[in-house]
C-alpha cells in the first residue's frame, strides 16, 4: 500500500478496536494539553526547589509553550512523512523522556531546556488526534468522536492547575512530570499496534519546503517570546522585545508569502478559502482566548488578591471542570438533533455571559462567588469547541485535512498566548490607572480615610510601644496595601470585560457559517 492510497490496515480494525485506538490517542492529547498549565500553580515551589528567581522561573512555563507552538502546525507534514502512528507513537516516547528529564532537573537552565523539549516532542499528539478522530469515524459517528476531543482540549488546560496544586502539596513539584511516565510508555506502545490509518512516505523529505518550516519556527518562536515576556518588560520599551517581536513580523510575512507561492507548502494557507474554515479558525482563536486567558486570569486573582495556595486555587476553580464533564452527554445528545451552529453558538452566549458575571469580581470572592461564572464558562466551553471541530474540518477535502488541522490547533494556542499577554498588560496598566484614581479621593477631607488612618495609628502606636510616628506610617502602609488590593481587582474586572466583548462578536458571526455534512465513509477513505 503506498502512502495516500486506501489500504485495508484501518478496515480490518472492528467498531470497538477502532474506539480503544482513538482513546488511546487521547490520552496522549490529554496529557500534552495538560502540561501547558499543569505548573502553572506550582511555579513558585519549581522556582524555590531549583534556587530560581520569579523572572526565570517563568520559562518554565514559557519554553514549552514556544516550542509546542512551533512543532503543531509542523505536525501535518510530518504525519504524512512518518505516517500517523509512527509519528504519535516517537512523540509520545519524547515526551515521555523528557518528562523524566523534567522531573530530574538539577538546576532551572536544565528544566528549561527539557521543558522545551517536552513541548516540542510531544506536540505533535495535539493535531494528530484530529486527522486521527476523521479516520476512523466517518460519516455521523464524527459527532461524537468531536464532542470528546472539544472536552478534551479546553477540560485539560482547566484542570491544569487543580491537578498540578494537589500533586505539589500531597507530594513534591517532581511528581508533575513523573506522573507521565506511566500513560507515557503506555501509549508509545499501543499506538504502533492500533493506529494503522496510513504508511509512511519517505518521497516527502526531497523537494519540502524547509525554507518556510526555517522562516514559521522564527516567526512563530519569536512571537511567542514576545507575547508571553512583552507585559513584564514594557514590551517595545524593551530591545530584546522589540528585536524579537520584529523578527515575528518580518518573518511571518515572508512565511506567509512562501506558503501561499510554493507548490507543497508546509502549512496549507490556501485552505483559508473555505469560508468555514476561516471562520473556524477564527472561532478556535476565540476560545483559545477565553479558555487560557481565564485559566490565567483566575489562579492569579486567587494567589494575588486572595493568598490562596496552590491546592486552595485548584479547588477552587475545578468546578469550570464539573460543569464541562455534565455539558458533554448534554452535547452529544443535542448534537444529533440540532443544526451544529445553533449549538456553537449557544456555547459561545454561555462563555459571554460567563465574562460578564466575572465582571463584579471584588477582593473578598473565593470558590462560592466563582461557582456561576465557572459553572457557565465549563457548559458553555463544550457547545463551544465541539462543534467548531466538526463545522471547521468537515467542511474540507480528506487529503487537505492533515496539513490543516495543525493550522486549525495552532490558532487555538496562538489565541491563548495573545489573550494572556493582552491580559498581562491590562492587569499592569490598569492597575497604576485605578491605583491613581482611588488615590484622588484618600485625603484628609475624606473623614472615612482620616477614621481609619486614626484607628490603625492608634492600635499600631499602642502595639509598637508608644512611638506615634512609627504608628502613622504603619497606617500609611497599610492604607496604599488596601488601596492597591482595589486596584488590583478593578484591573481584574477590566479583563474579563475585554474577553466579554472577544465573545460577543464571536457568537454573532456563527451564522456565517456553512452547514457541513459528516464526512461520507467513501470520502474518509480517500484520506489515506
Amino acid at each position: 500500500m503506498t502512502a495516500g492510497a486506501p489500504g485495508q490496515g484501518i478496515d480490518a480494525l472492528s467498531p470497538g478496536q477502532k474506539i480503544f485506538a482513538f482513546a488511546v490517542m487521547c490520552i496522549g492529547f490529554f496529557i500534552a494539553l495538560l502540561d501547558i498549565q499543569i505548573v502553572s500553580a506550582s511555579l513558585r515551589d519549581i522556582g524555590g526547589g531549583l534556587s530560581a528567581g520569579s523572572d526565570e522561573t517563568a520559562w518554565v512555563q514559557t519554553s514549552y509553550l514556544i516550542a509546542e507552538i512551533i512543532v503543531i502546525p509542523l505536525s501535518g507534514w510530518l504525519s504524512r512523512v512518518m505516517s500517523t502512528r509512527w509519528l504519535f507513537a516517537a512523540s509520545a516516547a519524547g515526551f515521555t523522556i523528557t518528562s523524566l528529564l523534567c522531573g530530574a532537573a538539577w538546576n532551572i537552565e536544565s528544566m528549561i531546556v527539557f521543558r522545551a523539549l517536552q513541548g516540542f516532542l510531544g506536540g505533535s499528539m495535539i493535531p494528530t488526534v484530529f486527522t486521527a478522530a476523521f479516520a476512523f469515524f466517518p460519516g455521523k459517528r464524527i459527532v461524537a468522536a468531536a464532542a470528546t476531543i472539544g472536552a478534551l482540549a479546553s477540560l485539560a488546560p482547566t484542570l491544569g492547575p487543580t491537578v498540578g496544586g494537589w500533586i505539589t502539596e500531597s507530594y513534591s513539584w517532581h511528581w508533575l512530570f513523573f506522573i507521565n511516565l506511566v500513560p507515557g510508555i503506555f501509549i508509545t506502545i499501543a499506538v504502533p499496534m492500533l493506529v494503522k490509518i496510513d504508511k509512511p512516505d519517505l518521497s516527502l523529505l526531497k523537494g519540502a519546503d524547509y525554507p518556510g518550516m526555517i522562516l514559521m519556527s522564527l516567526a512563530l518562536g519569536c512571537l511567542e517570546y514576545t507575547l508571553e515576556e512583552g507585559p513584564r518588560w514594557g514590551w517595545f520599551g524593551d530591545d530584546v522585545i522589540r528585536t524579537t517581536g520584529w523578527i515575528a513580523i518580518i518573518a511571518g510575512v515572508a512565511f506567509i508569502w512562501r506558503s501561499l507561492t510554493f507548490a507543497n507548502p508546509v502549512v496549507d494557507l490556501r485552505a483559508l478559502k473555505s469560508r468555514n474554515f476561516a471562520l473556524g479558525c477564527f472561532f478556535s482563536f476565540v476560545t483559545g482566548i477565553g479558555i487560557f486567558a481565564t485559566i490565567y486570569l483566575t489562579p492569579l486573582f486567587l494567589g494575588h488578591v486572595r493568598g490562596f495556595s496552590a491546592l486552595d486555587i485548584g479547588l477552587a476553580v475545578f468546578s469550570t471542570g464539573v460543569f464541562q464533564v455534565m455539558a458533554i452527554p448534554v452535547y452529544a445528545i443535542l448534537a444529533r438533533r440540532f443544526d451544529l451552529r445553533w449549538l456553537m453558538m449557544f456555547g459561545l452566549a454561555c462563555f459571554a455571559l460567563s465574562m460578564w458575571n466575572f465582571m463584579p469580581i471584588t477582593h473578598d470572592w473565593g470558590w462560592r462567588e466563582l461557582l456561576l461564572p465557572q459553572a457557565l464558562r465549563g457548559f458553555g466551553q463544550q457547545f463551544a469547541v465541539a462543534p467548531t471541530v466538526t463545522l471547521t474540518l468537515g467542511g474540507l477535502a480528506p487529503d487537505r485535512l492533515k496539513l490543516a488541522s495543525g493550522l486549525f490547533n495552532l490558532m487555538r494556542n496562538l489565541g491563548g498566548a495573545i489573550g494572556i499577554a493582552v491580559c498581562g498588560t491590562i492587569l499592569n496598566d490598569r492597575t497604576n490607572l485605578h491605583f491613581l484614581r482611588l488615590a484622588e479621593h484618600l485625603t484628609s477631607a475624606n473623614p472615612a480615610v482620616t477614621g481609619l488612618l486614626g484607628r490603625v495609628a492608634a492600635a499600631q502606636t499602642a502595639l509598637l510601644g508608644g512611638d506615634p510616628l512609627h504608628g502613622q506610617a504603619a497606617a500609611l502602609k497599610q492604607l496604599w496595601a488596601l488601596t492597591m488590593r482595589e486596584a488590583q481587582t478593578l484591573s481584574y474586572g477590566d479583563a474579563f470585560t475585554v474577553i466579554l466583548v472577544c465573545f460577543v462578536i464571536a457568537t454573532a458571526m456563527v451564522p456565517l457559517m456553512r452547514k457541513v455534512g459528516a464526512p461520507s465513509p467513501a470520502a474518509a477513505a480517500e484520506a489515506h
